[in-house]
């Protein structure tokens, strides 16, 4: 199965992972520090807060030719386990994409979350945490509640099961973006516009059908939210992702995101039939869709090829 990796460099500068264990004065300091991006220096603390490069203005007049994609981030590749990886370990610690996104939704710093990938219905933290959470209480205590008994805070600790989409529940990433020739600078480049996490639906989690039986097994996959991108930058540009041979890369999810140091297919696009989604107009045909994918894809690197030709 071909793999779509090619793109453009964009690094973030200036960031520097000098948060070590090496000065830290005690465990509960050194989360507390990189948590907030700050490092021990003799006495001072200083920050490492890194500001992303911006992107530039593009004036539309300097577009030649378009193509908007969609995409999806299989994490079950190897390339990709930077993005997946999630750990809290003192020594080496990363966070997963997903972690970082829903850690800043609940902060505050992420506000631009969106039902789709159009962008039109926004989402309320509130609604957020609704869509990522479901509440299960056991048939003992509602037969308890329905029947006018006390209920004691014992009853409702046990007799209650939360069930929530985390890291681990995370299979897949969508990404949209948009590759364009700029004319003026004669290049071929891309812009990340938006990404989404997929995994089960947490409202499914723990509900059972008539026989029994999980209602889902956990192989049916729903976006869980769409994020604008350029409204995280500031902290995927901050968030060093989780490399197993040189642990002081400095390498953030802004590089790789940037810089497409991943493993993707295509499933949409704006050339595509009807709506765009291969799967719609080449059904029940996996092989015809993957070769609608390479197509497009071919079509994406014929773009640059032909701009000489202008």
């Amino acid at each position: 199965m071909k793999k779509f990796i090619f793109g453009v460099l964009i690094f973030s500068a200036g960031f520097s992972y000098a948060q070590t264990i090496l000065n830290a004065k005690s465990p509960e300091e050194f989360r507390q520090l990189r948590e907030e991006n700050q490092v021990r220096k003799g006495d001072s603390i200083v920050s490492m807060e890194n500001i992303p490069l911006p992107y530039g203005y593009i004036n539309e007049e300097d577009v030649l030719k378009s193509i908007v994609t969609w995409e999806i981030i299989d994490l079950n590749d190897k390339i990709n386990q930077p993005i997946y990886h999630n750990s809290n370990s003192l020594e080496q610690p990363s966070k997963s994409l997903f972690q970082v996104i829903i850690d800043g939704i609940r902060s505050g710093k992420i506000t631009e979350v969106y039902d789709d990938d159009s962008f039109t219905a926004k989402l309320t933290p509130e609604q957020v945490e609704e869509r990522m959470s479901n509440i299960v209480l056991s048939d003992d205590l509602l037969n308890k509640i329905s029947s006018g008994e006390e209920v004691t805070e014992q009853d409702r600790l046990e007799g209650t099961d939360v069930y929530e989409a985390k890291s681990e529940n995370i299979r897949l990433l969508k990404i949209k973006g948009m590759w364009y020739i700029d004319k003026r600078e004669g290049q071929m480049k891309y812009r990340l516009l938006g990404i989404a996490a997929m995994g089960q639906d947490p409202q499914t989690m723990g509900v059972f059908g008539p026989d029994g039986q999980p209602i889902n097994q956990g192989n049916q996959l729903v976006d869980l939210f769409w994020i604008f991108y350029p409204d995280i930058r500031p902290l995927t540009a901050n968030t060093v992702v989780f490399n197993p041979r040189n642990q002081a890369s400095g390498i953030t999810f802004d590089d790789i995101l940037n810089a497409r140091r991943f493993s993707s297919i295509i499933y949409k696009s704006s050339v595509g039939l009807g709506n765009g989604v291969i799967s719609d107009y080449i059904p029940r045909d996996a092989e015809a869709q993957m070769e609608e994918s390479d197509r497009i894809k071919n079509q994406i690197l014929e773009m640059e090829n032909s701009m000489w030709n202008y």
